[in-house]
């Protein structure tokens, strides 16, 4: 009985690990002032994107996902379409109004103009861009790009030669 209940304890507490999102700045703030900073993740999404909601659900609410990312990473959520100013490396980006919606200026940089929701950056500790990957990824090839960046693999090996040793 007690192994059935620890076994029920287990999955409960697998599924219940979050990540812990945050905004632009709180990162930043983090990463500038942790003697060990993380690398920062963002997500850049929108209200109206369904593959962004399922991406939240199906990704990031994984376990082994969540439990990863927030070890390794600043989670950060940035709507593509937000109107919050943001200032990075003496740059200020703003909301630009644009056909029915607009979009963020910061967004479009990290996505380097190519505007696909959702889009998830990987930056290192000093904020520097490592890549860009657009598109709902699903949990486990999600996990291998959050990895080869985590671990510092893109120094050593290129992409290609990193999935064909997977």
């Amino acid at each position: 009985m007690m192994a059935i209940i620890a076994c029920v304890v287990f999955a409960y507490n697998a599924s219940a690990q979050e990540v812990k999102w945050l905004s632009w700045n709180e990162a930043a703030e983090l990463a500038a002032t942790d003697k060990n900073p993380k690398k920062v993740f963002v997500d850049i999404y929108t209200d109206w994107c369904g593959w962004c909601k399922k991406m939240d659900k199906d990704t990031f609410q994984n376990a082994e996902v969540a439990a990863y990312m927030s070890e390794n990473y600043y989670m950060v959520k940035l709507d593509g379409e937000g109107k919050e100013e943001i200032t990075f490396k003496g740059k200020t980006f703003k909301f630009v109004p644009s056909g029915r919606k607009g979009y963020h200026e910061f967004a479009a940089a990290l996505m380097q103009g190519k505007m696909s929701y959702p889009t998830t950056v990987f930056l290192d500790e000093d904020m520097n861009m490592l890549s860009p990957v657009p598109g709902y990824q699903k949990p486990e090839p999600f996990l291998d790009i959050a990895k080869y960046f985590g671990e510092n693999i893109y120094k050593s090996k290129d992409w290609k030669e990193y999935t064909k040793s997977k």
